[in-house]
């Protein structure tokens, strides 16, 4: 069996409407055949459990979870942060909660303990609501449940380019 070199990791909270969308995401994601270069992990709010998922040095993390940035709900971003924004993230805002999730401060803590973080990719979506608007509530908007089929595509579409540009590059470097 192949080390896997792609991290799919799926966030979100549950409780929190449309904040879960990662989880669905993941949900639709484990229903398929993914290759064996690729390791899902459905998150959930689990920060400590994804911090050290990154220190096993994957090639690339795909991170999906809701993303607000001000657009419609439901709208697909994908979103490659500047590896030197990441490079330069302070490790002393490493602390974080244990029952919760942010992402920038796992990435911190990975920072914190020598970890490399290798490319980071997150899919991510509008919500439509979540926190205080979404507290209590099961399930995702009408828009933001329309949008886990397209990020599923998404994925799977991020996936076989990265493994296809890695088959290539191995390739040319045995020609030469």
């Amino acid at each position: 069996m192949t080390k896997p070199r792609i991290l799919i990791a799926c966030i979100g909270n549950i409780f929190l409407g449309d904040d879960a969308f990662g989880c669905e995401v993941a949900k639709q994601l484990a229903e398929r055949r993914l290759p064996e270069e690729v390791r899902l992990v459905d998150f959930g709010i689990r920060s400590f459990d994804l911090t050290y998922a990154l220190m096993d040095g994957y090639e690339t993390n795909i991170f999906v979870d809701a993303a607000p940035r001000g657009g419609e709900p439901g709208t697909i971003y994908v979103i490659e942060p500047d590896q030197k924004e990441i490079d330069e993230l302070d490790s002393a805002g490493a602390a974080f909660e244990p029952h919760g999730m942010n992402p920038m401060k796992v990435l911190c803590m990975v920072k914190s303990l020598g970890g490399n973080f290798n490319k980071i990719v997150v899919v991510g979506c509008e919500p439509g609501f979540t926190g205080e608007d979404g507290e209590g509530h099961m399930g995702l908007s009408a828009p933001v449940a329309a949008a886990v089929d397209k990020a599923v595509e998404v994925v799977e579409s991020l996936v076989a380019r990265l493994l296809a540009e890695k088959h290539k590059s191995l390739t040319a470097s045995t020609e030469a």
